[in-house]
């Protein structure tokens, strides 16, 4: 079967060697909807929080989301194949700037992978993907730090980003978010955190830019 291109401008793309170019894209609620709530609405995508939501919800809280200057929801795509919905956001704007100290320059990132195809898995890809991230938030949007706060019992997500050489942090309690737009329930995290100078020794950020 044939794919329509995705041709809306990238935010960032980054050519992967092995793999093609990897590219950033703006979420389109609506556009995107669609492929986005099959992958929330799959059981490997439990700790996402959206199994129950019907495709109209999912598409109503990204569209809601696209109304903020704090969170902002991006398609990373492949070769013009979706492969990631990445959340990026502030986190002192975000109930997990209640569980750490945050510091200037500090980004939240929330990665979901879309799932395998026919063919399966392809070895290095996770990682070569979250390396194309890193260097989206980090470099691209020059950052210092990125903190991420996948569930405690998502063992899994927490042994990736280890592998990717984020430092471990507390494991905290997100408190409960209940607003007329989304409710999130509490949230037992395991903090992480990746400094850009662990990835990219000597870059610095310009900070007379902010």
């Amino acid at each position: 079967m044939s794919r329509t291109p995705i041709t809306r401008e990238a935010l960032y793309e980054q050519f992967v060697d092995g793999y093609g170019t990897v590219r950033v894209l703006p979420l389109d609620a609506t556009l995107d909807g669609p492929v986005v709530h099959d992958w929330v609405n799959a059981d490997r995508a439990a700790f996402w929080g959206m199994r129950d939501l019907t495709e109209e919800q999912v598409v109503a809280i990204y569209a809601h989301m696209a109304t903020l200057d704090t969170h902002h929801a991006h398609l990373l795509v492949n070769d013009d194949e979706p492969v990631a919905l990445l959340q990026t956001y502030e986190p002192g704007a975000d109930r997990v700037g209640a569980c750490y100290p945050v510091e200037p320059g500090d980004i939240g990132v929330h990665l979901l992978l879309a799932p395998a195809g026919p063919g399966g898995g392809r070895p290095g890809w996770t990682t070569a993907l979250l390396s194309a991230v890193a260097s989206y938030v980090l470099l691209g949007l020059d950052r210092e730090r990125v903190v991420v706060d996948p569930d405690v019992r998502n063992e899994k997500a927490i042994a990736r980003f280890h592998r990717q050489g984020f430092t471990p942090g507390p494991v905290v309690v997100l408190p409960e978010v209940d607003l007329p737009d989304v409710h999130l329930p509490a949230k037992h995290a395991q903090l992480a955190f990746l400094a850009r100078e662990s990835v990219f020794p000597g870059s610095v950020p310009d900070r007379a830019a902010r």
